[in-house]
């Protein structure tokens, strides 16, 4: 490696795409440096390894950000480390699909086999908006059987996480993982032009700080013409006074001599533009950073609105707690100057992927007086454990996706309105994991292990821990402890069809769904990660800092020694 010997030196990539998408004639290089302040490098960490910085391969994908070209090209490099050795994933039994409901299945046709129906792209208009139903993409599903699918590296972004074969779901998580340390010590440098501002927009403290953030990125000291995307509702708000700010950063640019006196104010005014949430959810490439204004609430609603691919997040602490907001508002202008001319330090954080599937009906059974079966009968008579580990008939379909959702913190499948306790029932892969009577379940990721998790009894977890976090909210035995498994991975929390209620879904507290007897949730490893951006040298004790100072974590009053004698 060329700066084996210097690891403070850049090096440069240089990609024949542009990398802010903000124009498509743009030629940009990304420059990849070692932070030189990690405590973790040490001197043997500079020798030539097996182990290479991250690197871009050409070309870039139009619907790709910075960071998620890196994660295809370590996903691409799996593929060729795959090819050149022995594949035994058939013998162990890895190469099946955990979850394979909402499959289609085989079906006999006159045409030719080879005849296949095109997957909707899941960054596609039809697929990426978020909690959008998926039943079109299961409809014009693949017709031909699991043995039949390519489901090799080249095609499987076509898939949901869920439909990933154990050994795929394992190398896509350990991918993830492996990035996101090697760019713990990284500084990525990349021409951002369009930057992405996120707040409250009703909050009239936030308001007038999200005025200045734009005026100062808008000013004429910038250098650099960027273009500043707000909430459409800034349009007309009084408070953030859209047409005094524009003829402020007019008047400087006319008292530098770079604008005449008579110039009009579009000039400035074509550099701010409105984003809505179809924008985000479809075309999330267009904007190369974001800027988070507020608390962990507003973290949160960033990764709901980019439910796919997330460009890096730059997030200011304005909230309560701050478990996800790194930086000093106070501080935005050096921060900002530093992220913009320097380079950030990108941290992935692991979401989870989770799909509702709705029971189907099916043909009543076999009996002698058929009209007497009732729906409820019929539904009683049916058993959701044979179904989620047993075959699915060829014929017989009993499951359909009917949303999917990218969610950073958890999903919390609870009693909701109901007097009564839920009752659920637990898969792990492909075996019954445990029955649930209680309030309801979290399944929480690393990340929202300080949310509802620790709020119910969960356990603390490191962000990036390789785990799922399984807890009972004010279950009926005393017997029930949290229960942490790894990100490798299908969980199904459904409802059997003998409940006596329903049961609710939320992914990190929003898209409350009804789930009717029968209904599940498959809850997977997500192939699209969190990209949050973090201070250098402070990757490690960030999160020990934040549990001790904002949660009091394991304080009290230290033991006095005043008058103590020894034994002896």
């Amino acid at each position: 490696m060329s700066n084996s010997q210097n690891p403070a030196a850049p090096a440069e990539i240089h990609e024949g795409d542009n990398l802010s998408f903000s124009s498509d004639d743009d030629m940009r290089a990304v420059e990849v440096s070692f932070d030189a302040a990690s405590p973790y490098r040490r001197k043997s960490s500079m020798a030539n390894g097996d182990t290479s910085r991250p690197r871009l391969n050409p070309p870039l994908k139009k619907t790709q950000c910075l960071v998620h070209q890196f994660l295809e090209n370590e996903r691409s490099g799996r593929q060729r480390r795959a090819e050149s050795s022995e594949d035994v994933s058939r013998e162990a039994g890895l190469d099946r699909m955990v979850e394979p409901k909402g499959q289609t299945r085989p079906q006999h046709h006159h045409h030719h086999k080879s005849k296949k129906q095109p997957f909707i792209e899941p960054d596609s208009a039809e697929c990426s908006d978020a909690g959008q139903t998926d039943e079109k993409s299961w409809k014009m599903a693949v017709t031909t059987p699991h043995e039949e699918l390519d489901l090799s590296a080249e095609n499987h972004e076509v898939h949901s996480s869920r439909l990933l074969t154990k050994k795929q779901l394992g190398e896509m998580a350990w991918g993830v993982r492996e990035l996101s340390r090697r760019l713990g010590s990284v500084r990525l440098k990349f021409e951002a032009r369009s930057i992405f501002i996120l707040t409250k927009v009703f909050d009239a403290e936030l308001v007038p700080k999200t005025r200045e953030v734009t005026k100062w990125l808008l000013s004429k000291e910038r250098g650099v013409q960027y273009t500043v995307w707000l909430q459409d509702n800034f349009k007309e708000n009084k408070r953030f006074d859209m047409k005094g700010m524009l003829e402020e950063v007019r008047q400087e640019y006319i008292e530098a001599g770079d604008l005449a006196p008579d110039a009009p104010i579009s000039t400035i005014e074509k550099r701010v533009r409105f984003w809505n949430e179809n924008m985000c959810r479809t075309r999330p490439h267009t904007f190369d950073l974001v800027i988070t204004l507020g608390g962990d609430g507003t973290v949160l609603y960033a990764s709901w609105l980019f439910q796919r691919i997330v460009p890096p997040v730059v997030s200011f602490a304005l909230g309560s707690l701050g478990f996800l907001t790194k930086f000093d508002f106070a501080e935005y202008e050096s921060t900002l100057t530093t992220a913009l001319k320097h380079g950030v330090t990108v941290s992935l954080r692991l979401r989870f992927e989770g799909t509702i599937m709705r029971s189907q009906k099916r043909r009543a059974p076999e009996v002698q007086d058929q009209d007497s079966i009732s729906d409820l009968e019929a539904l009683q008579q049916r058993d959701l454990v044979e179904e989620l580990i047993g075959e699915e008939k060829d014929d017989d379909h009993t499951h359909r996706p009917d949303g999917t959702y990218e969610i950073l913190n958890e999903i919390v499948v609870d009693r909701g309105p109901n007097p009564t306790m839920s009752y659920t029932e637990v898969f792990a892969d492909d075996e019954h994991f445990t029955s649930i009577l209680a309030d309801g379940v979290c399944i929480s990721t690393p990340t929202g292990s300080t949310a509802y998790n620790l709020a119910a009894g969960g356990s603390l977890c490191h962000p990036e821990n390789p785990v799922m976090l399984l807890t009972s909210i004010c279950a009926h035995t005393l017997s029930f402890r949290p229960v942490i498994l790894p990100d490798t991975i299908v969980l199904r929390i459904g409802v059997p069809y003998d409940a006596r209620t329903n049961s609710w879904a939320s992914f990190d507290g929003r898209e409350r769904l009804e789930l009717f007897p029968g209904d599940y949730v498959t809850i997977s490893a997500s192939r699209f990660p969190f990209a949050s951006c973090v201070p250098q040298g402070r990757r490690g004790e960030d999160w020990v800092n934040s549990i001790s100072g904002k949660l009091g974590w394991n304080t009290r009053q230290k033991q006095k020694n005043e008058g103590y004698q020894k034994f002896g």
